[in-house]
């Protein structure tokens, strides 16, 4: 299944299509197989994917014409419910069309069970994109760059917490542990054989920290595909552990002090395959607009538990050599570095976190900012939801208007569902009164 490899290193949107056309007629092929079935996914703004299953034959067929998609998965809930039907959002809830999705044959996985997953892009009955999307947002971006020559390579690091009816699958923290994770290994056996049947390209994987904690690092790749990719860990991760009776708890607070992270490592080369200048305009426009950009690291009520308490997920803005203390982390061989961000949790659309650094980093570089010195603070993440709501005008000025109200009514929503509901801690704080 060599068609749908993904190379390690960067890739050019136009080097990603001819991978795409490749890919097309081996999928095809396995499509025409009776019993095939194909899951065709399209990534929402929380960080999941909307999906229909479809059989074949029909699902060959997709490939020439796509299949339709109700226009709000773009402009819902984490319940699944519409947005209110304001601005933008009004054309993807008023009267619930059909966007139509068209498969991305570069991202194919085989599922088992003669089942292929294959990630798509949403297109209105015009022909023209979605432009909510978090792949379009994050394409846009690509795009752009490549007008300045350059090509990004990502690699994203998602930890995940495995949990029972009992709590966490391990006691205590096991950062780098063997023992004390054997009630890891079965899931983790099973896990590791999917995720080699899926082609996915496993880097690493080790226990992490914290209770339960594990972490499963993809090799970097261009820019869509890890974006696409970590999902697909993600689906194939909470399957393997429902089998086990284990629930994959990617919140980005697990518990006070406990942070699931999302942290994405960027390296940039140029069109013709040299290596770009990080340490300049790119980094000083990331740190820049770090705390504007507060709501798409930190997209829901959990994310600022872990922005304010977990230790490794530092709220001050600076950047360091080698310091995972730093929210930028300059990583890898002095000849060869890439900057780790460390601002997003495990909660975070991965698309639009790495559009957003993308956009930050090239108004940066066409701008000529220059990056303060190694360990000099610049400012702080918003400590809370209504604070990084205060801060979206810029994110309009940096994705667009039309983003900045996604994330915005995104961030809005979250906040009028947490003021609604009655918590433990309200409950433990009104004994606290009595």
């Amino acid at each position: 299944m060599t068609a749908f490899a993904r190379p390690a290193g960067p890739r050019s949107l136009a080097a990603r299509r001819a991978a795409a056309v490749a890919g097309e007629a081996v999928l095809r092929g396995v499509l025409a197989e009776e019993g095939a079935r194909l899951l065709l996914l399209v990534p929402d703004p929380h960080a999941r994917f909307a999906a229909v299953e479809l059989a074949a034959p029909f699902a060959g067929s997709v490939l020439d014409d796509g299949y339709g998609f109700c226009s709000y998965v773009f402009a819902w809930t984490p319940s699944r419910d519409p947005l209110p039907a304001s601005g933008v959002l009004g054309g993807y809830v008023e009267g619930f069309g059909d966007l139509r999705v068209r498969p991305d044959a570069a991202s194919a996985v085989p599922l088992g069970e003669r089942t292929w997953a294959v990630v798509g892009d949403a297109e209105w009955p015009s022909g023209a994109a979605a432009e909510l999307a978090p792949r379009e947002v994050l394409r846009t971006q690509l795009a752009a760059l490549e007008g300045l020559g350059l090509v990004p390579s990502v690699g994203i690091e998602h930890e995940v917490v495995f949990r029972d009816a009992g709590g966490p699958l391990t006691p205590h923290g096991v950062d780098y542990a063997v023992g004390g994770t054997e009630r890891l290994v079965p899931l983790l056996r099973e896990l590791r054989t999917a995720l080699d049947d899926a082609g996915l390209g496993v880097e690493s994987a080790r226990a992490e920290c914290h209770p339960g904690q594990f972490e499963i690092v993809l090799r970097h790749r261009d820019a869509l595909a890890a974006c696409d990719d970590v999902l697909l860990q993600q689906l194939i991760v909470r399957r393997v552990a429902a089998r086990h009776g284990v629930t994959a708890d990617y919140l980005a607070a697990p518990s006070p002090g406990q942070g699931n992270s999302g942290h994405v490592h960027l390296s940039l080369s140029t069109v013709d395959g040299s290596e770009a200048d990080l340490l300049g305009g790119f980094l000083a426009g990331v740190l820049r607009d770090a705390r504007a950009l507060t709501a798409v690291w930190a997209p829901t009520w959990n994310s600022y538990v872990r922005l304010r308490t977990a230790p490794f997920s530092p709220r001050e803005v600076r950047w360091g050599h080698d310091d995972r203390t730093a929210s930028v982390r300059v990583a890898g061989p002095a000849a060869s570095p890439r900057l780790e961000f460390r601002f997003a949790g495990a909660d975070a659309q991965p698309h639009l976190v790495v559009a957003a650094l993308l956009a930050a980093g090239r108004f940066g570089l066409e701008e000529g900012l220059r990056p303060p010195e190694a360990g000099v603070p610049v400012g702080a993440l918003a400590g809370s939801p209504w604070e990084a709501l205060s801060l979206v005008d810029r994110v309009g000025e940096l994705l667009g208007a039309d983003v900045a109200a996604l994330v915005a009514a995104l961030l809005t929503e979250e906040i009028d569902s947490g003021l609604d509901a009655v918590t433990d801690w309200q409950r433990v704080r009104g004994g606290l009164r009595s």
